[in-house]
């Protein structure tokens, strides 16, 4: 019987402590569809490029050559109208020259001609261990300690 006044009372007391006052609402707003749609065409560019009034006419070329790196590089291009030739040459890291002749002619695309100069050379393996690291003696420290205070009685 105890038990059913303790679950009544407690039952009692849980309804006495209920505010009153209505609980807050934290709904979103409702959408609004009336938002205007946005636009992804890009904008007509304001400028008109003047058309070429003669066919391309160029010439270039360049080279590099660094005994230092080892780097040994270069090219030249003509073009005349829709004819073009040109070359480039590198040096490879295996020793030799590789050299590129190639002619665009029109429509014929690009028809090239590869050549190397030179035998390739390989380094001689070594499957020696790599030595040891030596890090010598540990440093001094580099700054000094404070003395201690003294000792108080």
């Amino acid at each position: 019987m105890t038990l059913k006044v303790v679950l009544v009372s407690a039952l009692v007391a849980a309804t006495l402590a209920r505010p009153d006052t209505p609980r807050p609402s934290y709904n979103a707003p409702a959408p609004s569809y009336n938002a205007p749609v946005p636009s992804y065409n890009a904008p007509a560019p304001s400028y008109s490029a003047p058309a070429p009034e003669a066919p391309p006419k160029y010439d270039y070329n360049y080279a590099v050559k660094d005994e230092y790196s080892g780097n040994d590089f270069g090219a030249q291009e003509a073009r005349d109208g829709y004819d073009t030739q040109g070359s480039y040459y590198v040096q490879l890291p295996d020793g030799r020259l590789q050299k590129v002749t190639y002619t665009v002619n029109g429509d014929s695309g690009f028809v090239a001609d590869v050549i190397y100069e030179g035998e390739a050379q390989y380094p001689q393996e070594s499957y020696a261990p790599a030595p040891k690291p030596s890090y010598g003696p540990a440093p001094a420290p580099s700054y000094k300690p404070a003395p201690a205070p003294p000792a108080y009685q």
